[in-house]
């Protein structure tokens, strides 16, 4: 008898929005090429953070169901409805992942992404690296917290390794490692000040073009956070 239950699933915020995009395409109410409203128009629609719906388009525009445009914004591409139906099935399963899996998948492509960065990188690629150093550590300076600048950090990274889709895959997968580690408090003042001397080795590296040791300091600069979901503290 008991089988014949099935666990009860609570969606997040970033399922429902999902949902509700699927929903409108499907339907007919959005087709392809119609533009989505301004993430802070939706966040306001929807009663929820602008996070969340930067979440819901990044896994939506991974997976081909929407695009963004330079000053255009978002646009719904042009899908089948039965892919797209299987699309959003493959979207929403993503949050159920092992949380540990995603680590050890983050701290495989982040390896690779810092050494293709090193091999790759351009004047222009230091450059845009030191911006978003700056803006993490003038955060963290301020508020002890920079989830956002270290995102974009660790993505610049990606971009400096000119392979398009490890770019793609920690799109999809970071965000979620990184809010489950901040709002856990997982950071003191100690740890801190370790990250950012650790963003400023990778950085150094980088600029140096030493495989060898990028691949290392990413290795350490990841292995607490690989530690903590390895025994299920996060």
């Amino acid at each position: 008898m008991l089988e014949n239950f099935s666990e009860i699933r609570v969606e997040t915020p970033v399922d429902k929005i999902i949902r509700q995009i699927r929903g409108l395409i499907t339907s007919g109410q959005l087709n392809a090429g119609d533009r989505l409203p301004s993430e802070r128009q939706l966040a306001e629609r929807f009663g929820v953070g602008r996070s969340y719906v930067r979440d819901a388009i990044r896994k939506l525009e991974f997976y081909g169901i929407v695009k963004t445009m330079p000053q255009s914004g978002t646009i719904i591409s042009g899908l089948g409805i039965t892919a797209l139906e299987g699309l959003i099935t493959d979207v929403l399963a993503i949050e159920e992942t092992d949380f540990a899996s995603l680590v050890e998948t983050r701290v495989f492509l982040e390896i690779h992404s810092a050494a293709l960065a090193a091999e790759r990188r351009t004047d222009n690629d230091i450059n845009v690296l030191e911006k978003a150093l700056k803006a993490y550590e003038d955060k963290m300076e301020i508020e002890n917290e920079a989830v956002e600048e270290d995102l974009m950090f660790h993505l610049k990274i990606a971009e400096a390794s000119k392979n398009k889709v490890l770019k793609s895959l920690m799109l999809i997968i970071i965000p979620d490692i990184i809010k489950n580690y901040a709002s856990l408090k997982v950071c003191d003042n100690l740890t801190v000040s370790k990250a950012i001397n650790e963003h400023r080795d990778i950085l150094n590296f980088i600029v140096k073009r030493d495989v060898v040791a990028v691949e290392y300091a990413m290795k350490e600069h990841l292995k607490d956070i690989l530690e903590l979901s390895t025994k299920g503290i996060l």
